[in-house]
């Protein structure tokens, strides 16, 4: 795990040596542990190192082959190198670390682009091949790993973070505005190639792109998800289909074991790190793995309101699992400084607080562990997000199954009946301070199409990427690798291939992993059908704490001329809210962002 930038100099002449070191000196959080640069001709590459696998000196990087041909910055894990080293071994190559980079570069002189399917991890990284005299530029299946490109003063630029290219005086000077609107209308980001800098993008998931003195090529998927595959789950009964869920993912946890630095472990309570959390148990009884110790470490974050605290549930998890919980309950002194630090971590605005919860999370595993595993990705892959219902019950209904759909409208209003209630009243509250923004955004429609294209878009575009990019920057942020096991590409795969009503079954969500979990997981968590994860008290401190801060924020001169929205009425809706005159909505929290963003980065 690390921090990798880059130069490819387009118009003949030598690479920046200041520039590309100007680059990598504002990634120094990602990689504290080490640093190095190669230069040839028109090509510069730096890395700033977090030392995880091989801590020795031979793990550095730049990292060359024999010959030095092959150039590799690399940010990211091959959770099987080991199995992949002894498979180039038995082809014929020759190895001077133990290092999973130095089986990136063997993959590729062995199998070419195509190493890309062999991998199994998460990963960032540029190869400089010499002898094609071009810049292989690749990114993980899932997006875990982020990389980040752009063309500037006749240079292709690439780097870890956005910060990094803004070393370059004429990148990212403007703010791409229909991202930007897009952002405040529809509360997305990352759903597309472009960021909200103009002129400045991101390589999209699955993808790779290569870079020749005529240019940068378009980037190209090497990768899909097939969703409901009949050819593959067709006969597969529920019993046997947890099984192999069970199976799958406890495979990808131990993988991501793997670590020559100590491993804690993300806990919230939910589902989802609760059985990251029961599994490693599991496996530290059966195989011992030396990166978790002899007792695991988890982290997680409490609240005094008991509207988002979820420690009730902390606790059933450490009392079934014997794990060492530490704890932590952000306080409200300084949460402006640590908000516009955060803003700063992160590049772009953010849409909700919650961001803040795991944030605290991560600085208060830093002083114990380098690496986590947490249970991002599940509620993507499973249906978990409730509003997911409405999709399924929709394509049950245009689909003429009308008892099926039925069943589920009844376990809907069973199961989330509050939730609901709740949604309708947020939507016309929603709907109406849209009308405070200016400008056209184009709509983004979540929930749009059957649930297979729901599930399928909120995985690849318009949802996951973006929890990707917040946990990637606040683990990074304290020089943490952050592992996501939900998110190894067989289980991705398997899970994707499942037919719906193995996801959502009668109003309950992530109907497969319930079941694959029991006798694993606490029933107390198994059958929670509430949903919450790492939240904050975003709205009780929109009232309270940041209100003055916000109040001055929209009461400012910069505020009012700024194109996006109107000023005015942005502050009166706000009073309002404020004098509990009307509901609180995610909108106000937007637009105060975007506008700390705009002063901060513009």
């Amino acid at each position: 795990m690390c921090g990798i930038a880059g130069q490819f100099a387009l118009n003949g002449e030598r690479a920046d040596a200041d520039l590309v070191g100007a680059m990598a000196e504002r990634l120094l959080h990602r990689g504290p542990d080490g640093e190095g640069s190669f230069f040839s001709g028109p090509v510069g590459l730096a890395h700033r190192r977090l030392a995880i696998i091989d801590l020795s000196d031979e793990g550095r990087q730049p990292m060359a082959n024999e010959d030095g041909s092959l150039q590799i910055v690399f940010n990211g894990e091959v959770y099987n190198y080991p199995e992949l080293r002894e498979e180039l071994l038995a082809a014929g190559h020759r190895f001077a670390t133990a290092t999973d980079t130095e089986v990136i570069l063997h993959a590729y002189e062995e199998w070419g682009r195509d190493c890309l399917a062999r991998f199994n991890g998460m990963w960032a990284f540029a190869l400089w091949d010499e002898r094609r005299r071009e810049l292989f530029c690749a990114r993980d299946r899932l997006g875990v790993k982020p990389f980040y490109y752009t063309l500037a003063g006749g240079s292709f630029l690439f780097a870890s973070e956005i910060k990094a290219l803004l070393a370059h005086p004429a990148a990212g000077r403007r703010p791409n505005d229909r991202m930007l609107s897009t952002f405040l209308a529809w509360g997305v980001a990352d759903h597309t190639g472009e960021t909200m800098y103009e002129g400045v993008f991101q390589l999209p998931p699955a993808h790779f792109i290569v870079v020749s003195g005529g240019g940068a090529g378009e980037p190209h998927r090497y990768w899909d998800v097939v969703m409901n595959d009949a050819s593959r789950s067709a006969g597969i009964d529920d019993e046997a289909a947890a099984w192999e869920v069970r199976d799958l993912l406890t495979d990808a946890v131990r993988l991501r074991l793997r670590s020559d630095v100590p491993v804690g472990t993300c806990l919230s309570g939910g589902i989802d790190s609760s059985t990251v959390t029961a599994l490693i148990n599991v496996l530290l009884r059966a195989e011992r793995p030396g990166s978790v110790g002899n007792r695991q470490k988890t982290f997680s974050v409490c609240f005094g309101d008991p509207r988002f605290d979820e420690s009730r549930h902390i606790d059933t998890v450490v009392a079934a699992t014997g794990v060492a919980s530490r704890r932590t309950t952000p306080a409200t002194e300084g949460l402006w400084e640590d908000i516009e630090r955060l803003l700063y971590l992160q590049d772009e605005p953010f849409a909700s607080l919650s961001i803040y919860a795991q944030y605290c999370v991560m600085r208060l595993a830093q002083s114990e562990v380098k690496v986590v595993l947490d249970g991002q990705g599940a509620d993507e892959q499973l249906g978990g997000y409730i509003a997911y219902q409405m999709p399924y019950i929709r394509g049950l209904l245009r689909r003429g199954e009308i008892l099926a759909a039925l069943r589920e409208g009844i376990g809907s209003a069973r199961h989330h009946r509050s939730f609901f209630s709740w949604a309708a009243r947020q939507s016309r509250v929603r709907s109406k301070r849209r009308g405070l923004l200016r400008g056209d955004a184009p709509p983004v429609l979540r929930y749009a199409g059957s649930l297979d294209e729901v599930l399928k878009r909120e995985v690849t575009a318009s949802n996951l990427p973006l929890l990707l990019h917040w946990e990637d920057r606040n683990s990074m942020a304290f020089s943490i690798e952050a592992r996501v096991p939900f998110l190894d590409y067989r289980l991705v795969e398997y899970l994707a291939g499942l037919p719906l009503d193995q996801k959502v079954r009668g109003g309950v969500t992530k109907y497969v992993l319930r079941r694959a979990i029991r006798g694993l997981v606490p029933e107390a968590i198994r059958c929670r059908m509430d949903k919450m994860g790492f939240v904050t008290p975003e709205e009780a401190w929109m009232k309270d704490k940041l209100a003055p801060e916000i109040l001055a924020l929209f009461s400012s001169p910069e505020f009012s001329r700024r194109p996006y929205w109107d000023a005015d009425q942005v502050l009166r809706n706000y009073r309002e809210f404020l004098d509990g005159k009307s509901a609180y909505s995610t909108e106000f929290w937007r637009i105060a962002c975007a506008e700390l963003w705009l002063r901060q980065f513009n």
